[in-house]
């Protein structure tokens, strides 16, 4: 059984996929979006984060830690980043939780015996697993264990992925996913690179080929004021959407900047303190612009009475 690397796994998720959900989320991505609010998943392997604040002085890291990666000095904790090889021992005897390692390694069958806990909730609410990231098919040999793992359990599954691969790497996964979630996040190649450093081409190819498929696909976009909230921006990909017949829901995602503590963390440049959500009267603009080309639209952290009434995509995810 194959083994990977993970940051965590979210029960009673409500916000990747139809239903209770349990998201699992892997270590690893090939893009760097500069809105990102989960840069602890930039790298596939495990790592360290430091939280100053919560440092009570005891020194118990410098004493566990056989890499001298830790000291104590004037009464205040300094870490050496480049000497620290993340095997996690000062994060076990930190009492006050300022070193933290994030990063576990379970097997598939592991993962799967965590997801099947929450089952009944499932079946009630049709709800299931979803594998999100990070960018999972950095993993994809792990990925693919645990999805098969839960179709063999009669799990419905979702991928949440940026889809930014050879298609190689996508079919072997496509008989065990009941939905994908996909970000576009600009339409325009040369500003898809600038902002996240990868080209677009493929993620747009690889929708193309899902359709052709007869995949359900869940698209949504990253808003950031100013960086990609133009509409002709968000016309231009409704317009791309509008010509696949399996996009079951377009939904436009409002930044929030809950992820700026986590690169102090790990020694990281947080995103620009400029970077804001577009207003709600904004996105309201751009969901109508989407609506106008057949899509049916949702705006995440809205409430149900502001949503088009068509949004309620839950019964339209079929279930292989």
């Amino acid at each position: 059984m194959t083994s990977g690397v993970l940051t965590h796994i979210q029960r009673f998720s409500v916000h990747d996929g139809p239903g209770i959900r349990t998201t699992v989320f892997l270590k690893g991505c090939q893009m760097r979006c500069a809105w990102c609010h989960n840069p602890e998943t930039y790298h596939e392997q495990p790592e360290l984060q430091v939280f100053p604040d919560r440092c009570i002085g005891c020194g118990a890291c410098v004493e566990s830690c056989r890499h001298d990666a830790h000291q104590i000095a004037d009464g205040r904790h300094l870490f050496h980043r480049e000497r620290c090889v993340a095997c996690g021992r000062c994060a076990q005897t930190c009492y006050a939780r300022s070193l933290v390692l994030v990063g576990q390694t379970k097997t598939a069958e592991e993962v799967l015996q965590e997801v099947l806990a929450d089952s009944e909730f499932y079946q009630s609410s049709g709800g299931g697993a979803t594998i999100s990231g990070g960018e999972p098919l950095v993993q994809p040999d792990f990925t693919r264990d645990i999805l098969r793992l839960c179709k063999d359990e009669g799990i419905h599954t979702a991928l949440d992925t940026n889809l930014a691969w050879p298609w190689a790497r996508v079919t072997p996964i496509l008989h065990t996913v009941d939905l994908f979630l996909v970000d576009v996040k600009i339409f325009d190649d040369q500003e898809h690179r600038r902002w996240t450093g990868v080209s677009n081409e493929q993620v747009l190819e690889n929708l193309r080929r899902l359709d052709q498929q007869g995949k359900p696909v869940i698209v949504r976009t990253p808003l950031v004021a100013g960086l990609n909230d133009r509409i002709d921006q968000i016309a231009a990909i409704a317009d791309f959407l509008s010509t696949l017949a399996n996009v079951i829901e377009y939904e436009l995602l409002p930044y929030h900047p809950l992820g700026s503590g986590k690169y102090e963390s790990l020694g990281l440049k947080p995103p620009p303190a400029e970077f804001k959500a577009p207003s709600a009267e904004h996105l309201q603009q751009l969901a109508c612009v989407a609506r106008n080309e057949g899509l049916t639209v949702r705006i995440a952290g809205s409430k149900p009475s502001e949503q088009a009434a068509d949004n309620k995509y839950e019964s339209r995810i079929p279930v292989s």
